[in-house]
């Protein structure tokens, strides 16, 4: 059979499911759309048919589901994407399908295997009379003619912006200013959605300005793009963080987002009567009352810094901070310098303090994975995010829901072959590695980097550089856990004691729930529980299996507080459906949501 036969039989197949699949749901017939699927099948929903961002795994989950939802949610239209040719691999066929609901389109990604469904990703990115206006409906963005007292473009936005926030109350206040707040906010702007953005510090840009001048972005640029607007083609492939700063800054401007720098949330709760969040800020110095009926906290995946508490640090005479604190390796020159963490700040941090001529050892409290960067591009990223994949017509988009199609319950057996070949391929490395007494592991059950950041946000080191002055020597490597400080030294619970006159804690950091305590009050930050982690029961993840990133870009047990962070990637693609939730509230359009996550763990 030739290739175009193969297409053209995979296309019939798929339509044809499509087709069955279209009917029995119209029908209202639920057993005969469970019978379309394979027993061991998976269906990820991002808002299209819940409200919330949800995999179903089994016809008895789906059956359930759909039993909700379906007189809601009226699905239909359902068909191959246009432009898209489905296609057969390895006895799995593959089809982009659009669709609509009663409120809006959507589009997915469909797996048929021995002609059933195996996995299937449904996603709303549109609301029906609230599109964005783009494209062919774009804003003229000038009136033509004469009339008098009309004003400038620079005019409207001058008083949108002395309006909102006083006597104009945000629907949204976006808590975090990084790449994930301002790029919701830029969803939200074109959805209309009025929307104050806050961050501590001064500028866009700044939450990278201030770190410690080696840091870079260690994903490549195709991974990293904003929504709406692609680095352009000459861009480096890694971003230094002053780059990336002002990107971020420029990103503001361009988006024209309602930006308020030097602001800080002090304090919010909730009037479950009057709707609406009263959150205290201080503006510059000026205190200030917002009311938003929604709240967003963008405070990064990390949340606050884990700092450690060892017996000593109150007398010890030197420089002590937390990484997130680290000003660079300028004044360590021929210092010796401590490093208390194994995975990417800590690895950073040595390498540009041993560039400068610093003393550097590196304490290794528990095992870590290492992966270096060209390896990763290569065998984990390239067929989605590389100038090869654009080449071959993968765009940004695509590749986005590529990612998301896959379920978290099976992913892991899709990196562990990837990671095998990483293994093999960079082996001397790694044997040079475990030579110098470097603990390294390859996650739980070998899967690697990916999951480990989806399970646990921690525990790796994507290597720039730094992992080879560890395998030669050139940084010194402590293994085991801190006793105490001196005045001037950091002494290891077997005895041994490191000279320093500076000690960095890349200590990680904790939930983002840990600023819900701190802003709202304790008692929300347990109604909503532990953000981040799958509940795989593998370290720092632990059970029950939930399927989905805890509290991330969907409702929470609080009303009116939602959650957005991540990676660039992830900040992009998941700011889409934030924003549609937020809008679907605002515009009035009833959103009730399905399968609510239940909290397992404080965090």
């Amino acid at each position: 059979m030739t290739v175009t036969q193969q297409r053209g039989e995979a296309a019939t197949v798929a339509a044809a499911w499509l087709s069955e699949f279209g009917g029995a749901l119209a029908a209202g017939d639920l057993a005969a759309a469970a019978a379309l699927f394979v027993q061991d099948c998976y269906w990820r929903d991002l808002i299209a048919f819940t409200w919330n961002i949800k995999t179903f795994e089994g016809t008895a989950a789906i059956t359930e589901m759909l039993g909700a939802t379906l007189p809601r949610v009226r699905p239909g239209h359902w068909r191959i994407a246009d432009g898209e040719e489905p296609a057969e691999a390895g006895g799995v066929i593959e089809a982009w399908i659009e669709f609509e609901t009663s409120v809006g389109r959507g589009s997915g990604l469909l797996r048929l295997r021995d002609g059933r469904c195996w996995t299937l990703l449904t996603t709303l990115y549109e609301l029906t009379g609230h599109e964005e206006r783009q494209g062919p409906s774009r804003p003229k963005g000038v009136r033509h003619g004469a009339d008098r007292g009309r004003t400038s473009w620079l005019e409207d936005r001058e008083h949108e912006a002395a309006e909102l926030g006083s006597a104009e109350q945000p629907y949204v206040l976006i808590v975090g200013g990084g790449q994930g707040g301002i790029g919701l906010g830029a969803r939200l702007r074109q959805l209309g959605v009025p929307t104050i953005i806050i961050d501590k510090r001064s500028r866009p840009g700044d939450q990278w300005r201030s770190r410690y001048k080696s840091l870079c972005l260690h994903d490549p640029v195709w991974y990293d793009h904003l929504p709406y607007l692609k680095f352009p083609a000459n861009w480096p492939v890694f971003s230094p963080k002053d780059k990336i700063a002002d990107w971020l800054e420029s990103y503001t401007k361009i988006m024209e987002l309602n930006y308020w720098g030097a602001t800080e949330a002090k304090h919010a709760a909730y009037d479950e009567a009057a709707g609406r969040w009263t959150v205290h800020v201080e503006r510059r110095g000026q205190p200030m009352v917002l009311r938003p009926a929604q709240l967003v906290l963008a405070t990064g995946v990390s949340g606050k810094p884990s700092r450690p508490s060892f017996p000593g640090m109150d007398v010890f005479r030197g420089d002590q901070h937390h990484s997130s604190a680290h000003p660079g390796p300028d004044a360590y020159r021929g210092r010796r310098c401590v490093v208390i963490g194994s995975n990417n700040s800590a690895f950073d941090i040595c390498g540009a303090l041993w560039e400068n001529g610093a003393d550097v050892t590196m304490v290794q409290r528990s095992s870590s994975h290492i992966v270096k960067s060209d390896t990763l591009m290569e065998i984990g990223l390239s067929a989605l995010y590389s100038e090869q994949a654009v080449a071959a017509g993968m765009t940004t988009e695509k590749a986005d829901m590529v990612f998301a199609s896959l379920p978290y319950r099976i992913m892991h057996q899709f990196q562990i072959p990837l990671y095998d070949q990483m293994r093999e391929r960079d082996k001397d490395f790694y044997a040079r590695l475990e030579s110098a007494g470097f603990d390294h592991d390859w996650g739980d059950d070998g899967s690697g980097l990916f999951m480990k950041y989806l399970r646990r946000g921690s525990g790796y080191y994507i290597d720039v550089g730094a992992g080879d002055l560890v395998a030669n020597g050139d940084v010194k490597l402590v293994n085991g856990q801190v006793d105490h400080l001196t005045e001037d030294s950091v002494v290891m619970q077997d005895g041994t004691a490191l000279p320093a006159d500076l000690v960095v804690y890349a200590t990680g950091y904790g939930s983002m729930n840990g600023w819900v305590a701190d802003l709202i009050s304790q008692e929300v930050a347990d109604k909503v529980g532990k953000c981040w982690g799958l509940g795989s029961d593998t370290t720092k993840d632990p059970g029950p299996w939930e399927g989905e990133q805890r509290n991330m870009w969907k409702p929470t047990q609080q009303e009116a507080l939602w959650f957005h962070g991540g990676n660039l990637h992830q900040s992009r693609h998941y700011s889409l459906y934030l924003a549609l939730q937020l809008k679907a509230r605002q515009a009035g359009i009833p959103a009730p949501v399905y399968g609510l996550q239940e909290v397992h763990h404080l965090g």
